[in-house]
């Protein structure tokens, strides 16, 4: 893909508007300042504690020479256009989940999360360590963008409903919240898919707009109160387990920066990425028992659901083989996660099932 015929088909990249609805990058009298777009609003839990930590530490290596003004969805830009924004040069960065830019390219999926995909601690591994960085520059030039992970959820469960879930024809027409090719492999089982912002989650259900969704985990779920509006929280989840979030620089802004400043946005990222991480698995247990003592019904699908979001998922990866970079991609996430799970389920999963069993 070319990135002059994305930009001229982009809808940014083709509206006069939208060309004058941001300011142009900001220089500050103390530094340079990168005005970052999210796709949230302000105050979301673990999706814009990353944001604002990423923020934070950029502002505080760089002693106040390199600034980030994050601008929460809406307030800019829409939640699901910040890509475009910046790959058009309307913003300076984003920090976002880039599996929502599925459409743009089929690859972004795999530096979210893919159903029955990498764990958090695979897929760090796979992003560090075994070409996943490098294949994530490759796709973003594409773009005109340089991206990093920075942030992750952890394992995000299979989501909020209005009805219990008790065998793969209750999924029939099931009008539910789910993005990136979990989503897709959610409407070949039969669901009726809809991919809403997190910001608009609670009122989609509470209007029955939607009978069940996804969002995150038991700590970012609570601070939405989707406990409020839906009875029964299915805790294992297949599409997303171990989500990363990405903050990703225009290019052109990128290599304009200082070679100090390229440094202190990658460290802030990965720094970020391991705090985010440790956040989800520190929260999620204690918000967990709260949602149960307020009455949440914890439940887990059969068997038979999960073997219908096994053969949809294999269905809905497959499909996008035909182009050579998503192969590429897939490849390598693949032969990573196969070479990690087969060390860590012969230690952490043995140790952890042996310690559950001492200890009761």
């Amino acid at each position: 893909m070319d990135r002059r015929s994305f930009l001229k088909n982009s809808a940014l990249g083709g509206t006069a508007a939208a060309a004058t609805t941001l300011a142009a990058p900001a220089i500050a009298q103390a530094g340079r300042t990168l005005t970052m777009v999210t796709s949230v609003p302000d105050g979301f839990a673990i999706f814009d504690d990353a944001a604002q930590r990423f923020a934070d530490q950029v502002n505080i290596m760089s002693g106040g020479s390199l600034t980030i003004d994050k601008r929460p969805a809406g307030t800019l830009v829409g939640a699901f256009e910040v890509f475009d924004a910046v790959s058009a040069g309307q913003a300076d960065m984003y920090h976002s989940a880039d599996y929502y830019f599925g459409g743009q390219h089929p690859g972004y999926y795999f530096f979210t999360a893919v159903p029955f995909g990498a764990t958090a601690q695979e897929h760090n591994a796979w992003y560090q360590h075994a070409g996943g960085k490098e294949l994530h520059d490759e796709l973003g030039s594409i773009f005109g963008l340089k991206s990093f992970l920075c942030g992750s959820t952890g394992a995000q469960p299979g989501g909020w409903f209005s009805k219990e879930i008790n065998s793969a024809a209750d999924l029939q027409g099931l009008k539910f919240r789910m993005p990136g090719l979990g989503g897709k492999a959610l409407g070949l089982t039969g669901a009726s898919v809809q991919n809403v912002p997190g910001g608009e989650i609670y009122q989609a259900l509470a209007s029955g707009a939607i009978d069940g969704a996804e969002w995150i985990g038991p700590f970012a779920d609570e601070r939405l109160g989707l406990q409020e509006v839906c009875e029964f929280y299915y805790t294992g989840g297949f599409h997303e387990p171990g989500s990363a979030l990405s903050a990703a620089v225009n290019l052109d802004v990128w290599e304009s920066l200082e070679p100090a400043h390229q440094q202190i946005i990658e460290n802030a990222a990965m720094a970020t990425h391991g705090w985010s991480m440790a956040q989800s698995a520190a929260e999620n247990g204690a918000a967990l028992d709260r949602l149960r003592s307020q009455g949440t019904k914890i439940m887990q699908f059969p068997d038979d659901v999960w073997d219908a979001f096994g053969t949809a998922s294999n269905e809905a990866l497959d499909e996008f083989m035909g182009d050579e970079l998503y192969a590429r991609i897939r490849e390598s996430h693949d032969a990573s996660v196969s070479n990690t799970s087969s060390w860590v389920s012969q230690s952490d999963n043995a140790f952890t099932a042996q310690r559950d069993r001492i200890k009761g």
